[in-house]
């Protein structure tokens, strides 16, 4: 069993997406607009967490319960 790094690599890419796109939107003076889009950011990445945590858990269940 190993750690895939382009999930890594995928949530690292998301957060700079998204912090540049919030600082862009704040310096334009739509801050409410910013900060949902962080939270769209946030929410996306919570997703690609919650799968990866699903298959780790898939892949103990198999272990141990053959």
């Amino acid at each position: 069993m190993f750690l895939d790094a382009s999930i890594l690599f995928q949530i690292a890419g998301i957060g700079i997406i998204v912090a540049l796109i919030h600082t862009i939107l704040k310096q334009m003076g739509k801050e409410e607009i910013a900060q949902f889009a962080t939270l769209i950011g946030f929410i996306i990445v919570l997703v690609i967490v919650v799968n990866g945590l699903s298959d780790l858990f898939q892949q103990i269940k198999s272990v141990f319960l053959f």
